[in-house]
């Protein structure tokens, strides 16, 4: 497995994202075909990123990254269809997703 060999976290963006340190393997329940698009890994690398940049572990800003941005494209795609979603149009859509977490 890539993660392990460079001993790093690894995403796999998919249909259902697959996150790995190399040890332990999750697998991500959101999103949907919508985030098959130009610009929503970037969207997703920033989030990632940022999440780091405030301490969060790699892998656990991985898999908040993941679930977020996923959670994020479900309510744009309820909003815009996924068909009509595009990447910048989820960036508004990330407070939602962060709100709906923090409810539970």
């Amino acid at each position: 497995m890539a993660a392990k060999q460079l001993n790093t976290v690894v995403v796999l963006k998919g249909k259902h994202s697959v996150i790995s340190d190399g040890e332990r393997v999750f697998i991500n329940p959101t999103g949907n075909s919508a985030l098959a698009k130009a610009g929503t890994g970037d969207v997703l690398t920033g989030m990632i990123s940022g999440f780091c940049a405030q301490g969060v572990s790699p892998i656990n800003a991985a898999c908040l990254g993941v679930y977020l941005h996923g959670l994020a494209g479900d309510i744009a795609a309820e909003d815009l269809s996924q068909y009509g979603m595009l990447a910048s149009d989820l960036l508004n859509y990330i407070p939602n997703a962060i709100l709906k977490v923090l409810a539970v």
